[in-house]
Formats: structure tokens, sequence, C-alpha cells
């Protein structure tokens, strides 16, 4: 889990205002800084098959926000990217 002072960090910096946390490029940033640690957490655990389960639905529902901004807006789409230094 990501401390609360990190995730208002995140939705301070990729949300429009303060308390924005819905937008697109808020909840990706959110779901990488988790990604992030779980993937931390399974280089200790090698065994923990749930947590890997976790992973693997978080990183589909980012794939999924991030294809619908491609979608819809190219520009805050390759902005993300080069944002969280994440690859397509």
């Amino acid at each position: 889990m990501i401390p609360n002072e990190q995730k208002a960090e995140i939705v301070q910096r990729f949300g429009s205002t303060p308390k924005d946390s819905g937008r697109a490029e808020t909840q990706i940033a959110i779901m990488t800084a988790r990604i992030n640690d779980l993937t931390g957490h399974l280089e200790n655990f090698k065994k923990d098959n749930s947590s890997r389960r976790g992973l693997i639905k978080l990183v589909s529902k980012r794939r999924k926000l991030l294809n619908y901004l491609a979608k819809n807006d190219i520009t805050r789409y390759r902005t993300i990217l080069s944002d969280l230094s994440l690859r397509k």
C-alpha cells in the first residue's frame, strides 16, 4: 500500500485540483505507484500468488485506462507516458 501522503502528492501533481483523484492521469499515476510497490513485495515473497493476481489485475486496469486516454486525447497520453517513464 502506498502512504496517504504519497497519494496526496500524486493527486496534487497530476490532478487539475488538489482533490481531483478521478482524472485518468491521476488514476494511472496512483496505479503505477501501487504496481511498483507490489513488484518490490513480490521480489521478496515469490510464492505470494494472491498478491501476484492483484498485480496482474492492476496492470490490466492501468492498460485499459491508457488505451482510453490514447483514443480520446493523444497529447495527454504521451505526456503521462513520459512523466511516469512507461513504455508502450
